[in-house]
C-alpha cells in the first residue's frame, strides 16, 4: 500500500496490539510486527486482507480473509485450527483501541487506494437480511427447507468423512476421556432411548432424524420409530440403512416438516440436535405440537445447544460466521428459558442435565476425523468448504471449553390428567443410572 498518505501492516497491527503481545505478523509489504520465537505467527499475504477488515471490521472481514488465504498462520492444519485459535484468544488482553490519530492515518490508507468491493467466498451464503429481502422468512416451513438444505444436502459422505461411521452429528457422551467416539455415540444413543424408558410395541417419532441411527437404534430394541427430517439426502441415506438392516417393518424415515406429522399419541419423541433451527421464538409452539403429538404420560427427550449467558437484552442466537457459513438462522436460548416454554407448553419436566464438556470431546474428534480424511472432504466439497467446516469445528470446540455455549438435555412428560400414581408411570428414582 505505497503513496504518500500509505502505512504499513506493522504499524497497523501496533495500532491495535501491545507491542508485548505474543504474536509475530509479516506482512506482503515487508513489514514485521513482534518477535521471531512468538508462538502464534500470521501471514498477511495480501492487500485485500486489509479491505476486507475496513469493509468488515469484525469476524466476518476475518473469516474471508482467512477462507480466501489473505491470512493464513504458520504451522495451522486446515483440517483443525484450534491451536492457532486457541492462541488467538491468547492476544485479547494486549488489544487496545488506535488512538485518534493512528485511526485517522489507517482510514486514510485505505481510502486512498480507492474503493475495492470485497470478495465474498464461493462458500458463504446470504446474510439474514438478504435472506428476508428474498421472501425467506426465518422458521418458515419455506424458508427452514431452504436453510437445512444449505447445511445438510452437501455430501453424505463428507459427513462421514468427520462424523464417521454412526452417523451421528451431534453432542456424543463419553465415559472416559479416551472412549472412541464411535463407542460415545453409541453412548448417547442408548441414554437417550433408555432415559426415554420405552417398550418393545411403543411408538416413536424422531424429529430431526438425521441420517437415522437414533430411529434404527430404537428399531433394534423393538420400538416402532418413524424420524422426519427436511434434507432429502439424509432421508435417502437412511431409508438405504433401514433396508439394509432389515427394520422396515420397524422403522420408517421421510421428508417432512414436523409440523405435518399426521400420527398421534407417540409414547416418545425425540428432538436431539433439533431445536438449534427452530428458532427461540418459537420454542413455545414447538413444545406446544410435541404436547400434542404425545399420549398422556408420553415422554419427551429434549437435546440442544444452549448459551451459558442470557443476561436481559440479548437476543439468543447464532454468531455471523455461523449464520452465513453453517446454520442460518441458527438460534439459541439458555436453559432456563428453555424449561420455561417446556413448562408452559404443559410439561413436567422431570430431568436436565448439562454435557457441554462431552461436546468439546465430540468436536476434537471431528476435527480429527476431517484431518484424516481431509482429501477426501476436499473432493466433495472444494477445499474452500472442507476449510470451513475445519475453522467451524474448532471455533465451537473452543467455545464449548470457554463455557460460552453448554449443551443440555431435559426429559419431560406429558402428565396423565386422569390421576393416576405416580409410580405407574414413571420411576421414582432416575433408571437410566443404574
Amino acid at each position: 500500500m505505497g503513496n504518500g498518505k500509505s502505512m504499513l501492516i506493522s504499524e497497523m497491527v501496533s495500532a491495535v496490539l501491545d507491542a508485548d503481545a505474543p504474536v509475530r505478523v509479516e506482512a506482503f509489504d515487508g513489514s514485521v510486527f513482534g518477535p521471531k520465537a512468538a508462538p502464534l505467527q500470521i501471514r498477511v499475504t495480501s492487500p485485500k486482507a486489509v479491505y476486507q477488515l475496513a469493509a468488515n471490521p469484525n469476524e466476518i472481514g476475518l473469516v474471508r480473509s482467512y477462507i480466501l488465504g489473505y491470512l493464513d498462520f504458520a504451522g495451522i492444519d486446515y483440517a483443525d485450527p484450534y491451536p492457532q485459535m486457541r492462541q488467538m484468544m491468547a492476544l485479547k488482553p494486549y488489544l487496545h483501541r488506535p488512538s485518534a490519530i493512528d485511526a485517522a492515518r489507517i482510514a486514510a490508507a485505505v481510502v486512498s487506494h480507492g474503493y475495492h468491493k470485497p470478495e465474498v467466498p464461493q462458500s458463504e451464503g446470504p446474510s439474514r437480511l438478504e435472506r428476508i429481502k428474498s421472501g425467506l422468512i426465518p422458521h418458515t416451513e419455506k424458508a427452514d427447507s431452504e436453510t437445512v438444505s444449505f447445511h445438510y444436502d452437501l455430501s453424505n459422505r463428507f459427513y462421514a468423512d468427520f462424523i464417521g461411521p454412526t452417523m451421528t452429528y451431534t453432542c456424543a457422551v463419553f465415559d472416559t476421556p479416551d472412549m472412541s467416539l464411535d463407542d460415545a455415540q453409541r453412548n448417547k444413543i442408548d441414554l437417550i432411548l433408555d432415559k426415554l424408558d420405552l417398550k418393545p410395541g411403543q411408538r416413536l417419532l424422531d424429529i430431526g432424524c438425521g441420517w437415522g441411527s437414533l430411529v434404527i437404534a430404537a428399531a433394534k430394541r423393538g420400538i416402532r420409530a418413524i424420524g422426519v427430517s427436511l434434507s432429502h439426502e439424509q432421508v435417502e441415506y437412511g431409508q438405504d440403512w433401514i433396508r439394509r438392516e432389515g427394520l422396515e417393518d420397524l422403522a420408517e424415515l421421510r421428508v417432512m416438516d414436523y409440523r405435518d406429522v399426521p400420527e398421534r399419541d407417540f409414547d416418545g419423541i425425540t428432538s436431539v440436535g433439533m431445536m438449534e433451527h427452530v428458532g427461540a421464538k418459537n420454542y413455545r409452539h414447538y413444545f406446544d405440537e410435541m404436547f400434542r403429538l404425545l399420549k398422556p404420560c408420553g415422554r419427551l427427550l429434549n437435546h440442544q445447544i444452549t448459551i451459558a449467558k442470557d443476561k436481559p437484552g440479548n437476543r439468543p442466537g447464532t454468531d455471523e460466521f455461523l449464520d452465513r457459513y453453517i446454520f442460518p438462522d441458527g438460534d439459541l436460548a439458555s436453559p432456563g428459558f428453555i424449561e420455561s416454554a417446556l413448562h408452559d407448553a404443559g410439561f413436567e419436566v422431570v430431568n436436565q442435565e448439562n454435557l457441554r464438556q462431552h461436546y468439546a470431546l465430540t468436536l476434537h474428534h471431528w476435527n480429527h476425523n476431517l484431518k484424516e480424511h481431509w482429501e477426501d472432504a476436499v473432493r466433495q466439497v472444494g477445499f474452500e468448504r472442507a476449510k470451513v467446516y475445519g475453522l467451524y469445528l474448532a471455533a465451537c470446540a473452543l467455545n464449548f471449553e470457554l463455557n460460552g455455549i453448554q449443551l443440555h438435555q431435559f426429559l419431560a412428560v406429558k402428565p396423565d390428567k386422569d390421576g393416576r400414581p405416580l409410580g405407574d408411570w414413571y420411576p421414582l428414582r432416575p433408571w437410566w443410572m443404574a
